[in-house]
């Protein structure tokens, strides 16, 4: 081979080299923006630039003290997602609808979702009477839910990833540490009426006259969304005298009962008061000073701390203020659009049913509670903690889980 010869063959090469960066960056490029109709295949809002989802929950009536910190933690999760390119090379746009603490206006607002604006996914609804209005629909028109409560279980589909509690991880956690670390023997159980708190209630109480030795329950009482005198409930109460309230009152009515317990001198110093239903969102309008001293069973409060949690209490502040508060379920409102990224990049794809069938170990670390993995039953893998409520509207943590608890939605003898 000539000098000439060699001379040309490593000028070759050498040109080979430096393009290798702009091939690789190239493909990287393809990957992490794939054509569209590779990545969905039913019609869903998605072009080579954007994908639409929904946001289905209350912004006004009875239920917005709760809902409102599920909307603002899920266009954070969005806002963040969007600065780091968004979901398969796109950003993410966002349809809001008003389901107005109303439950056929719930439905009515899912099937626009769904079927006029064809979302790849909806991040919706707090109470069960909306999941349970709103789930044929997804069901039927084959969405996406990604539903951010604390509720009674007993259900599991295709079409919702469940990213509170269920009734196993929260309620009978929470029974068993009040039974051992306040002795308690007798519960007077409190609910809204509707699904979620009667049938809390209904484990609840097999929980305690089944599991918990030489327990009762002692009174039981329910009242409408939305109802503002409990003067009489109170009564009952204090002629029971039950060792632990038990309670699962939602929304604005919570302002009321807090407030008259207080004014009935029923205190944290004299009774032992256990919420499934009140988180620091609520304690805003009920006011910490009505609230200190009674203990709340969750998984997540703002307190708490870990790296991840000091990250997002950071950047929701910065973006709706510094006097804004985070409870259980905006926090589990903030892991939906995330786990929702990350099983869409699994399966390469948006469509509905690659994604639930690459839902299972999905996991999030960067979750503020610490670390969730999605179980094949849709329901999170999480950890329970008990929290005592402080005047200013904080809540301590005094209990933890040790490990994570499996999510078990229809647990044995408690249906």
């Amino acid at each position: 081979m000539s000098q000439h010869e060699r001379s040309s063959n490593r000028r070759r090469i050498m040109q080979g080299l430096v393009a290798m960066p702009l091939i690789a960056a190239s493909v990287i490029s393809f990957a992490a923006n794939p054509p569209t109709a590779q990545v969905n295949t039913t019609k869903l809002a998605v072009t080579d630039t954007e994908v639409t989802v929904g946001q289905l929950h209350s912004a006004t009536g009875t239920m917005a003290i709760s809902e409102t910190g599920s909307i603002q933690a899920e266009q954070l999760a969005i806002d963040q997602i969007n600065a780091m390119g968004g979901v398969l090379g796109r950003k993410i746009k966002v349809i809001k609808e008003d389901g107005a603490s109303d439950w056929p206006t719930f439905a009515e607002k899912s099937k626009k979702l769904l079927i006029n604006d064809k979302v790849a996914a909806v991040f919706g609804c707090w109470t069960s009477a909306s999941r349970k209005a709103v789930l044929p629909i997804f069901e039927k028109e084959n969405g996406m839910l990604y539903y951010p409560t604390f509720y009674e279980g007993l259900e599991q589909s295709k079409n919702v990833i469940y990213t509170g509690q269920e009734a196993t991880q929260q309620i009978l956690w929470g029974l068993d540490w009040v039974a051992k670390e306040k002795k308690a023997k007798t519960y007077f159980l409190v609910g809204s009426d509707y699904i979620w708190p009667r049938t809390s209630m209904k484990i609840a109480r097999k929980h305690i006259e089944g599991h918990l030795a030489t327990s009762k329950v002692v009174g039981e009482e329910y009242y409408p969304l939305g109802h503002t005198n409990f003067n009489s409930l109170i009564n009952k109460i204090k002629a029971a005298k039950p060792d632990v309230i038990f309670i699962a009152v939602v929304g604005g009515s919570n302002v009321s009962f807090y407030k008259q317990l207080k004014a009935a001198g029923v205190t944290a110093a004299k009774q032992t008061l256990l919420t499934i239903s009140v988180t620091e969102d609520e304690v805003l309008g009920i006011g910490g000073e009505n609230m200190a001293g009674f203990y709340a069973s969750m998984k997540y409060f703002q307190s708490l701390d870990n790296a991840n949690n000091k990250k997002f209490v950071e950047a929701f502040k910065a973006k709706y203020g510094a006097k804004a508060v985070i409870g259980d379920v905006t926090q589990a409102a903030y892991l939906g659009p995330w786990l929702w990224k990350a099983t869409v990049e699994k399966a390469g794809s948006f469509d509905v049913d690659k994604i639930a069938a690459a839902s299972k170990d999905i996991e999030f670390k960067g979750a503020p509670e610490g670390y969730v993995k999605i179980h094949e039953n849709h329901h999170l893998w999480s950890k329970t903690r008990i929290g005592m409520a402080q005047a200013d509207g904080q809540f301590k943590v005094v209990a933890e889980s040790p490990e994570l608890i499996e999510p078990n939605p229809f647990p044995k003898g408690y249906q």
